[in-house]
This record gives C-alpha cells, structure tokens and sequence, in this order.
C-alpha cells in the first residue's frame, strides 16, 4: 500500500541517517518505504535505542532513531493489517 497523505507533522523536515540504507532517509519516505527498506531501518534504529550508550553519546540520534522506529512500526502494523 501506498501512503498518499502523509500527516502535516511528518512532513517538515526530520531525517535519519541509516548506514544500512547507505543513505539519509527523511521522515515523509517512511510512508512509501518499500517493506525490505523500512524492515532494515527498523532493525537500525532498534539496536539503537536497545543501547543506552548510545543515548549518552548523542542523545538527538537516540531520540531521532525513536522518533523514526515507532512510526515505521505503524507504518508496518498497517500494511499487515490490509
């Protein structure tokens, strides 16, 4: 499924830089995010926030990758639930 209308909040800037992707990955392509790519950034930034470390090195990736995983999950939930 194709996300047509992506909600005003999630289309102001906010990107994640996924070294799984091997690229910079905005907010607003979670939506159309084929499902291998959106199931690889969810694993990323999952180990991310799995380590509290990382919280204490750079707490705007850690909150980012938060940000990021629980509207893939969503985006994830939906697409199953068709």
């Amino acid at each position: 499924m194709q996300f047509k209308e992506i909600p005003p909040q999630e289309s102001r800037e906010k990107w994640f830089r996924s070294h799984l992707l091997g690229r910079e990955v905005e907010l607003r392509e979670l939506y159309e995010m084929p499902q291998p790519e959106l199931d690889l950034l969810m694993a990323e930034t999952a180990e991310l926030r799995s380590d509290q470390g990382n919280r204490e090195r750079n707490v705007g990736k850690y909150c980012t990758a938060g940000y990021f995983l629980e509207l893939a999950r969503i985006i994830d939930h939906r697409r199953l639930n068709e």
